[in-house]
């Protein structure tokens, strides 16, 4: 099934928030994969790059929610826009761009493991360098670690272990979650939990949807004969301390959701260590920008 024709299996679900020219590329990827139904949810985008979406392809669905609802509401605004007959939804950010092949290699990751309900794909950074898109669920003591010593010391073992470092990328497999950057998602799989969890406005919501989708049976994939691009933080970054906390607020609804006795009687450390570490997240961010004033 994967030589289908991707326009009547694929909707793609994307959610713009002020990325100016770059959705107009993201667009225009998915049109040169074959994607004839594309969706943009917009979260009251305020720098012209809906006009220019309009103005560039007319034919895409467009969903204005006339608010900043977050990733996750965005998406499954869009979602229930999708025709029913597409059996797969490409969900992404729209600071992404489609290489070729992308996602074909996606559904035919789909087609050759049924048992897998998620896959995503290889991520890159705008210098070509690897974004570790695939990760293990966070332990406890993983979290603790890597909260701590990753601004300072980011090649350290619990952050090595949380973000698959030493692993080897470049080869298919099951994994506990991929970034919601993109992620192509069967509607069976999709229905059956519910798409995802509203309560997270920013971060986390992958891999939460990627946990629930296990436990409703499915498994989660890496496919890094697909690859995206993704030009990173250009929506976060508008908002950075906010950004901060819902990173932080998200981790801890993450972590009551899934945690359980006895390290459950740990959450309330938990919760004063990331209060903690949302201030050293402030102070970092605002050292940067003194290092970086705008120009």
């Amino acid at each position: 099934m994967a030589g289908d024709d991707l326009t009547a299996r694929v909707a793609a679900v994307v959610v713009n928030y002020n990325v100016g020219a770059l959705l107009i590329d993201c667009v225009a990827s998915l049109r040169l994969e074959g994607v004839g139904r594309i969706i943009v949810v917009d979260n009251a985008s305020v720098d012209g790059s809906i006009e220019a979406l309009e103005r560039a392809d007319p034919e895409v669905t467009l969903l204005q929610t006339g608010a900043n609802l977050g990733y996750g509401r965005g998406v499954n605004r869009g979602a229930a826009l999708a025709d029913a007959d597409a059996e797969l939804l490409l969900v992404m950010n729209a600071d992404t761009v489609v290489r070729p092949g992308m996602i074909k290699r996606l559904a035919e990751a789909l087609d050759d493991h049924p048992a897998v309900g998620i896959v995503g794909p290889r991520v890159e950074n705008s210098d070509g360098s690897l974004y570790p898109s695939a990760r293990e669920f966070p332990r406890l003591v993983d979290s603790v670690g890597h909260g701590f010593l990753g601004m300072v010391a980011p090649r350290n073992r619990f952050t090595r272990r949380y973000r698959m470092l030493d692993w080897d990328h470049a080869a298919f497999a099951v994994v506990d979650w991929v970034s919601g950057s993109c992620m192509l998602v069967r509607r069976r799989a999709w229905d059956a939990i519910g798409g995802f969890d509203e309560d997270y406005f920013m971060y986390a919501e992958d891999v939460d949807l990627c946990w629930r989708a296990g436990r409703a049976g499915w498994q989660v994939a890496y496919e890094p004969a697909a690859t995206l691009l993704h030009v990173q933080g250009v929506s976060t970054d508008q908002h950075p301390y906010r950004m901060i906390v819902e990173h932080h607020r998200a981790l801890l609804r993450f972590a009551a959701r899934t945690t359980r006795f006895p390290e459950r009687a740990l959450l309330p450390v938990v919760a004063i260590g990331l209060v903690v570490r949302t201030g050293m997240g402030w102070a970092h961010r605002w050292r940067q920008g003194r290092a970086n004033p705008p120009s």
